[in-house]
């Protein structure tokens, strides 16, 4: 078992890891395509509000896009001075916190160049203001997307694999972020969804994601999992022929097949205003997977004034489906926790079946 990977952290972790250690230690962080690696930016910065966040893509830069010769040093001092790319943030005359995207598919000039910002903190002779912090992500090198970092720049920075998000983390950031009731669903039926290709012996073990082994017409990832959402999402504007097309290429058509059939279950049961309406008498699905997906509905939905009426609705679902509910409600990172965990009737809920919250340790 590969070292790195035993000891995966996730982004919690790892931002921990850049807030604390950022201004002095470089982590590159390594991981599977499409989980979200960029994001990191924005969650550093929210916890350092007095830095200003600045991204460099490696993907799209060449060396000449690191720093170019100011022509007036020639003229005044006889040397040429080199000006660094505004995205460095140096400007700003205040502690940066530098991203530096895709580094291991920076080009061979521009990843040499890189070195001194991962050691000295500069860019060229223009060091970072004092307190900046710098970190890298890249995709994991048996991804076989040409990421590679020679061994004198490894010796530079740290790396650390970042692993998938598991299916639960992801469930609990898609209930804050309007993913459709269908996409958790399936994620919740799912979860080799998130298998990392090197969690499988065989390609065939596993055909919903990406493997290097294999051509496939597209993969599951969390990235196209977003996307997929924003498609059903609009599946009344655009068609369900237009819909299943675009499913196909952005989830593949093993993934988007099966993710078509919750679609369809989806559109059989009952509305989020019939439940709030007639919380007693509404139709209680019998299927699991339909009774998960009026759960996650109602978890992005639910209003604080509602709260009462969905309690009464949730008690006829069968246990597994209130589990759910409860367990996601209670999460510190549900956004609309306080307006459900304040509710009477919810409370009383919870009293009632207290050994489902005593058997969680989140």
């Amino acid at each position: 078992m590969n070292a790195l990977k035993t000891y995966a952290v996730n982004f919690e972790e790892a931002v921990a890891a850049i807030v604390n250690l950022g201004d002095e230690v470089t982590y590159v962080f390594e991981g599977d395509m499409g989980i979200g690696k960029s994001a990191m930016l924005k969650m550093v910065a929210a916890q350092l509000p007095d830095h200003v966040p600045c991204y460099f893509d490696c993907n799209t830069k060449d060396v000449a896009d690191a720093f170019v010769p100011d022509i007036s040093s020639a003229q005044t001092e006889n040397v040429v001075r080199m000006v660094p790319n505004a995205e460095f943030g140096i400007q700003h005359g205040k502690p940066v916190i530098l991203m530096i995207d895709e580094v291991g598919k920076a080009e061979g000039a521009l990843l040499k160049a890189l070195f001194a910002t991962f050691h000295e903190r500069s860019i060229g002779m223009t060091p970072l203001p004092e307190g900046s912090i710098v970190f890298a992500t890249t995709n994991l090198g048996a991804e076989n997307l040409g990421d590679l970092i020679p061994p004198h720049g490894l010796d530079r920075v740290t790396k650390v694999r970042l692993r998938k998000p598991t299916p639960t983390e992801w469930m609990e950031w898609g209930f804050n972020n309007d993913i459709h009731p269908t996409v958790l669903a399936w994620v919740k039926d799912n979860p080799q969804l998130f298998n990392s290709f090197d969690d499988v012996s065989s390609p065939e073990d596993n055909h919903y994601i990406y493997h290097p082994n294999v051509v496939r017409d597209g993969f599951v990832t969390p990235r196209g999992l977003e996307r997929a959402s924003k498609i059903i999402h609009k599946m009344d504007l655009i068609g369900e022929t237009m819909t299943r097309s675009s499913l196909i290429g952005t989830l593949g058509s093993h993934g988007a097949g099966d993710l078509m059939a919750f679609v369809t279950l989806f559109n059989q049961i009952p509305s989020h205003d019939a439940i709030l309406s007639s919380p007693t008498t509404a139709i209680v699905p019998t299927d699991a997977a339909a009774a998960c997906m009026v759960v996650a509905r109602a978890l992005v939905k639910l209003e604080a004034k509602d709260v009462s009426k969905w309690m009464n609705y949730l008690v006829r679902l069968d246990k597994g489906a209130q589990v759910l509910f409860g367990l996601q409600a209670k999460a510190k990172t549900y956004k609309r926790q306080k307006a459900v965990v304040t509710n009477a009737d919810f409370n009383k809920w919870a009293l009632d079946n207290s050994y489902i919250f005593s058997a969680d340790k989140r």
